[in-house]
């Protein structure tokens, strides 16, 4: 049996692993502030929502799946999880990062519970554009994306609304509620055609290291909802799985936003054109968020630093994914399973290189990147320099700055069990 690839999180303490592991989940959260805007300018509002509705209805329960099984939560009989299960779920989903989708939930009994949204990120975002994105995010996109979550843990659960916006009055708290019912005589919920592809892409099958068990702290999710999840209870060794899943969110989720965007377009070209600039809208918000977390924007060295926040950006990590090394100021990309994918990385090399500078320029402007072919195919090497005058906030990511995500900051949450009432 083939050895898994050491995760490049590992190099990080388990301090550093706890921040960053919420910081992840967040910035999985930004792939749509940096993707929908030019969504919207190409195809409309409405295409926007669909678009929408099909990248997280094929993603979701891949990895919704994926980190059940990671963190000892998923259920005894396959498809047969409680709600308990759902909202363990949902606690670790790019979908409803921690305190910016502040999700609170109610069990009832393991077939009953409710949630609600004390603060909704997402919709502060949102309402300012008026009602009518207000009710494609709300109405539209949330209704078949939190049933197709649901589907993950069981596909008897249904996700419905209590209320939701547009808010009524306009300061209307909480901001949603919902109540999630698993019954035996509904309708078994399906996933749409692109989940099965999805479901063979190289990021939902890939391997990767286990958890040790020995490791000091919590190895895995079993037992008591909490109200919120501690990540400084977790081990180095569940904290990195943690992360190395994360990061398989949001390529998945990617693939999901592919897939739909080539549907649409009108040429191949166009598609790339849109996949590149929601990527280098993410990539600079990501190192911003990423450097501020670990302090680089500190460090006597900017080079250095750069390649550090390289190692640890979604953009180039699970290592079992994004086969790459990392030294001396440089870094090194081969072909892998994420090339196979189609996945971000594989839309940069020496012809494009505008999302690895937004990457490195959000930890200082002056950063750049230089870039060489490597034996004539996929592989290529990254050579990040400091230039002497600092270079203009790229585009995409001045328009990902949209989103309350980019600025948010965590506050510290005592960690309680949820148990029935």
């Amino acid at each position: 049996m083939t050895e898994p690839v050491p995760s490049r999180y590992a190099g990080l303490t388990r301090e550093q692993l706890a921040v960053v592991v919420p910081e992840l989940l967040l910035i999985g959260q930004l792939i749509d502030r940096s993707g929908m805007a030019w969504c919207i300018s190409a195809f409309g509002r409405e295409e926007m929502a669909q678009i929408a509705i099909e990248e997280w209805a094929s993603a979701s329960p891949v990895y919704t799946r994926r980190m059940q099984r990671a963190l000892g939560y998923a259920p005894e009989v396959p498809g047969r999880g409680d709600v308990v299960t759902i909202f363990k779920g949902l606690q670790l989903d790019i979908g409803a990062p921690p305190q910016f989708m502040d999700f609170r939930y109610t069990v009832r009994d393991p077939w009953h519970g409710e949630f609600h949204l004390d603060h909704c990120g997402a919709l502060m975002d949102v309402e300012p554009m008026g009602e009518d994105y207000v009710r494609s995010m709300c109405h539209d996109i949330e209704d078949p994306t939190f049933d197709a979550t649901a589907v993950a843990s069981n596909p008897k659960a249904q996700v419905r609304p209590i209320h939701r916006p547009p808010r009524l009055p306009a300061d209307r708290q909480p901001h949603c509620a919902w109540t999630v019912i698993i019954d035996e005589s509904y309708p078994d919920a399906e996933g749409i055609p692109a989940l099965a592809i999805t479901e063979k892409s190289r990021a939902a099958t890939i391997d990767l290291a286990p958890i040790d068990p020995a490791d000091e702290g919590r190895s895995d999710y079993a037992g008591a909802l909490l109200s919120d999840v501690d990540f400084a209870e977790f081990s180095a060794s569940a904290l990195v799985r943690i992360a190395d899943e994360v990061c398989l969110q949001m390529h998945l989720l990617d693939r999901g936003f592919a897939l739909a965007v080539a549907e649409r377009a009108g040429s191949a070209e166009e598609a790339l054109r849109i996949r590149r600039k929601q990527l280098v809208g993410l990539a600079g918000i990501a190192s911003q968020r990423l450097a501020r977390a670990l302090g680089l924007a500190d460090a006597r060295d900017p080079v250095d630093a750069a390649v550090r926040l390289l190692a640890v950006h979604p953009l180039l990590n699970p290592a079992a994914y994004v086969d790459a090394s990392f030294a001396d100021g440089t870094v090194v990309v081969r072909p892998g399973p994420a090339h196979e994918d189609d996945a971000w990385i594989s839309l940069c090399g020496p012809d494009w290189t505008a999302a690895l500078q937004a990457a490195v320029r959000g930890l200082d402007p002056r950063l750049d990147v230089e870039l060489t072919g490597l034996g004539g195919g996929e592989e290529w090497r990254l050579l990040a320099v400091l230039r002497d005058e600092p270079a203009p906030e790229a585009e995409e990511v001045v328009v990902t700055k949209f989103s309350s995500g980019t600025g948010f900051s965590f506050e510290p949450r005592r960690s309680l069990p949820i148990t029935p009432v």
